[in-house]
């Protein structure tokens, strides 16, 4: 008769166990992660001027709005300026410049320079020589009304030579749209 204790049985014992062990240790289910912690960001109140058109489409008219913004620097300022501009005035004489529910421009800056850059949508806009230049006035009066040298305009993240009728190679300043 055989012996039950021989070497060979007692490391396959060994093995098997190791194996029932590790099968149980790989199907155990993962334990929940801990959710993390919500902060909130407290939000400062801060007056901007942001331009319109009037009901002509001749000059530009200031709205004085206040935004909430998590940050009070150059760049996060501008870039509420620009989405409170997107959807429009609240005083009734006004015009918005661009079509309700169109999405903002984003905003870039870089030392005094601001940079633009317009949805591809805004090409399919269609105004005119001076419906394009109220659209880069009241976004350019907008933002250098308190700081800023200067609005450079990209249109789907590429520089553009116009925008259908209205020159973006150069810059725009606070002169080029003074007489608006």
């Amino acid at each position: 008769m055989r012996r039950l204790m021989s070497l060979f049985n007692v490391v396959s014992a060994a093995l098997l166990a190791a194996a029932f062990l590790a099968l149980q240790a790989v199907q155990k289910p993962p334990e929940a992660p801990t959710p993390p912690q919500l902060q909130l960001a407290e939000r400062t109140a801060v007056k901007v001027k942001v331009y319109f058109t009037d009901a002509q489409v001749q000059a530009l008219k200031p709205e004085t709005r206040t935004l909430q913004v998590t940050q009070t620097n150059a760049r996060v300022v501008a870039q509420a300026a620009l989405n409170v501009w997107a959807q429009g005035p609240f005083d009734r004489a006004l015009l918005g410049v661009v079509p309700a529910k169109t999405a903002a421009p984003k905003v870039y800056l870089r030392g005094q320079h601001f940079f633009v850059d317009l949805p591809a949508s805004y090409e399919n806009l269609r105004y005119g020589s001076s419906g394009e230049r109220m659209l880069a006035c009241t976004i350019t009066r907008t933002l250098l009304e308190e700081r800023g040298q200067d609005v450079t305009f990209l249109l789907a993240g590429q520089n553009v030579d116009s925008l259908g009728h209205i020159d973006l190679r150069e810059p725009f300043t606070r002169q080029d749209c003074a007489d608006q």
